[in-house]
């Protein structure tokens, strides 16, 4: 049937009067407590870059370079970034005008003479067709354009997990070389503790010998050193351990366990870090940016999935040829050409539209919890580590005199048992507590070091909101 064209107009009001509309569903988005809410009113946070330099042990930094170009969590990150750049691309290429070039050969045969006439009727022929085509998807609700913004709002995401992976590998190569440090001290105190054992065996052995000790005292006195060298064992095992990890951190294989050394940084460094919750954390830290992308992301793609429910309007042209027979495929005659419009409405879909608008409202909601999580939880962390390092620093001055205390106790006890007024089991008494005092003291300093790590790691480190990591997104 031929429709008239002045009765296109009301059949497409028609059309538009039943056509799908959006359903009337809002995302449930929780209002984020202010910075004052959240308790970041202290100044602001600044730190240099490379902030690890400032420990002067060039391993650190040679682990640290190798770390940041080969760690494989990086790798998988970059690769991530470049995928997200890639879709931009491609939904930016949506925007623009569609041109194609097509050509079809194929040989067939025609039907008889009641159906074709002749002279084509019941014989073989090529038949063949070559167009240039153009369309053009005019973007009049925003739905490309959306979806743009989404893609970008994904890559700069993206781009934040990177930055948010760099910031992580730094912290455990650090800390991990902390520990380290941590592992030689405590093989040279249990070295000591072996050495010291030993002199007090020989002391044990010559007052047997004289009957001022007893069989008993001469085998705790045995006995004490191996024990000693158990404790050595150990710590040597965790060295491995430690050696292992950055190894594996720094993207290296077995091959370098063995051009690992000691460290030499100086632990009592003060690396500049906030004594309070930092009123620039939210706008510092990778996760928190990128959740918050991810939250623009998901309220682009409502925008498109809004748009889905409105007309498409697309722009057509082709120009080309068409005929029967090879000869004639290039023959001025064969040219077809035609332009127009075209409209694509949604009139049924079995509620699909509707299901993907409520799916991207709770996209928006999931994105938002999960900021709001985010924030949260680097307020605690970063909370965490203040208590943690305010705690430490205390702990330390207090540990202090009870390392004194003890090596005084210790000196006075051998003293008396070389002069025969104590018996062995004082000596060893005191020296186990020397001794137990001095690996608390090396704990203590390797965790107040390793909590200003994650301090600093925690607020953000050296990261700058404004660095290449965002400007990658917006290629």
């Amino acid at each position: 049937m031929r429709v008239a064209p002045r009765s296109l107009g009301p059949l497409l009001g028609l059309l538009l009067a039943g056509c799908i509309t959006p359903p009337h569903v809002s995302p449930v988005e929780r209002t984020l407590a202010s910075p004052t809410d959240l308790g970041l009113g202290a100044a602001p946070a600044a730190f240099q870059d490379n902030w690890w330099a400032q420990y002067h042990d060039p391993q650190l930094d040679q682990l640290l370079t190798a770390a940041l170009a080969a760690n494989p969590t990086l790798a998988q990150t970059l690769a991530r970034l470049h995928q997200a750049q890639a879709v931009v691309d491609a939904t930016r290429a949506a925007l623009w005008p569609y041109i194609s070039y097509d050509v079809a050969e194929a040989r067939q045969r025609f039907s008889g003479k009641d159906v074709i006439p002749p002279p084509f009727a019941g014989t073989w022929q090529w038949e063949g067709h070559q167009e240039l085509n153009f369309s053009w998807e005019l973007d009049f609700w925003g739905r490309q354009s959306s979806l743009v913004r989404q893609a970008r709002n994904e890559a700069e995401a993206a781009a934040l997990d990177r930055a948010a992976a760099r910031l992580a590998v730094v912290s455990a190569v650090a800390r991990t070389y902390i520990d380290l440090k941590r592992c030689y001290e405590l093989v040279d105190v249990a070295r000591l503790e072996e050495q010291q054992r030993q002199e007090i065996l020989d002391i044990t052995r010559h007052r047997f010998k004289a009957g001022l000790d007893t069989n008993v005292e001469l085998r705790q006195a045995e006995g004490a050193v191996p024990e000693a060298r158990v404790e050595r064992l150990a710590a040597e095992a965790e060295i491995d351990r430690d050696v292992h990890l950055l190894a594996e951190l720094s993207g290296h294989g077995a091959g370098s366990y063995g051009d690992m050394h000691r460290p030499t940084l100086d632990t009592t460094t003060v690396v500049s870090l906030p004594t309070a919750l930092p009123v620039d954390l939210l706008a510092r830290r990778p996760d928190v940016l990128a959740a918050r992308s991810r939250v623009a992301s998901s309220r682009a793609g409502l925008d498109a999935a809004r748009a889905d429910f409105y007309p498409n309007i697309n722009l057509l042209a082709f120009a080309g040829t068409a005929a029967v027979g090879l000869d004639n495929l290039f023959h001025g005659d064969s040219a077809v050409i035609g332009a127009g419009p075209a409209l694509h409405l949604p009139v049924f879909d079995a509620g699909k539209l509707k299901a993907n608008y409520r799916a991207n409202t709770a996209a928006i909601d999931v994105a938002v919890s999960g900021y709001n999580q985010t924030v949260l939880a680097a307020v605690r962390e970063t909370a965490d580590q203040l208590s943690d390092i305010a705690s430490l620093d205390a702990s330390l001055v207090q540990q202090q005199q009870s390392l004194y205390d003890a090596e005084q106790a210790f000196r006075l006890a051998t003293e008396r048992y070389n002069a025969g007024l104590t018996t062995y089991l004082t000596v060893l008494t005191t020296e186990t507590q020397v001794f137990s005092e001095r690996r608390q003291r090396i704990d203590l300093e390797s965790a107040r070091a390793s909590a200003r790590v994650t301090l600093l790691t925690d607020v953000g480190g050296d990261f700058r909101p404004d660095a290449s990591a965002t400007a990658a997104a917006g290629r």
